[in-house]
């Protein structure tokens, strides 16, 4: 077989990628053709007269939502599939579109969504360049590994822990910043409105929180609870939650599953 490129992630340019379709779904399948056009061996394909260039740049020229046909080996056997086109999908964005940014406060620990602008107002604070691919592998290395994205990676994001407002249900933890937040009482956490849902449904005495490097934060769930308004009016915030997260959390890919 000649002039193929094997792919086991979605391949694209730097906002789209082909990730919604029957190929990006399968690990292993390979791509001989994108829209007719052959795709050598070494992921290229022709451009001006004898000129090749990369695979993505075909990508680049179409727009998010277009259809392709791709010309793939699955399994030893050819056959053409269509595909979508939509935006790559960052565990760290870029930006947040011009909303306001999102944030939980419990107990006086705030959390927020890693992402650029707050790793950039971060840098520039502490004055040390932060390293933002790894930051992203480090939150689970299933979802990012060389570039492939489970289908996890729809629905999440890195939550970190951006600081705390110091109280006395806090004490011993109010020196903490820029933590990375794992799970909630054993749950692995998926975004920061996972982390809601799962503090608002929690029954337990306490409130275990796991972070990066073994870290916990331990605290008694009802007295935590309690404490945040008047941690909130202390340090005169309007709301413990931004309102993108005030309504019930549905998991995305429970209802990409069920349609």
């Amino acid at each position: 077989m000649d002039a193929v490129t094997v792919v086991g992630y979605p391949l694209g340019g730097d906002t789209i990628s082909v990730t919604k379709g029957v190929v990006s779904r399968i690990e292993g399948d390979v791509i001989v053709s994108f829209d007719g056009v052959h795709v050598g061996c070494e992921g290229t394909v022709p451009f001006r007269s004898s000129e090749h260039i990369a695979f993505r740049y075909r990508i680049s020229q179409k727009f998010t939502g277009d259809s392709v046909e791709l010309g793939i080996i699955r399994a030893g056997e050819f056959m053409k599939v269509q595909a979508v086109l939509k935006p790559r999908v960052h565990l760290v964005p870029y930006h947040i579109e011009g909303d306001q940014p999102s944030y939980l406060i419990v107990a006086g620990l705030v959390f927020t969504p890693l992402s650029d602008p707050l790793i950039e107002e971060e840098e520039d604070s502490i004055g040390v360049s932060l390293d933002k691919t790894m930051i992203a592998k480090t939150f689970d290395q299933g979802s990012i590994f060389f570039g492939q994205v489970r289908r996890a990676a729809d629905c999440c994001t890195i939550p970190g822990m951006n600081g705390v407002l110091a109280n006395e249900v806090n004490i011993g933890y109010e020196d903490m910043s820029n933590e990375q937040v794992l799970k909630l009482n054993g749950t692995r956490i998926k975004n920061i409105h996972h982390l809601a849902h799962l503090v608002d449904s929690s029954k337990g005495k306490y409130l275990v929180f796991e972070f990066e490097d073994n870290i916990l934060v331990v605290l008694q769930r009802v007295e935590a609870l309690s404490a945040s308004a008047s941690i909130l009016k202390d340090y005169g915030i309007p709301a413990e939650r931004s309102s993108d997260i005030l309504g019930p959390y549905v998991d995305p890919i429970e209802v990409n599953q069920s349609t």
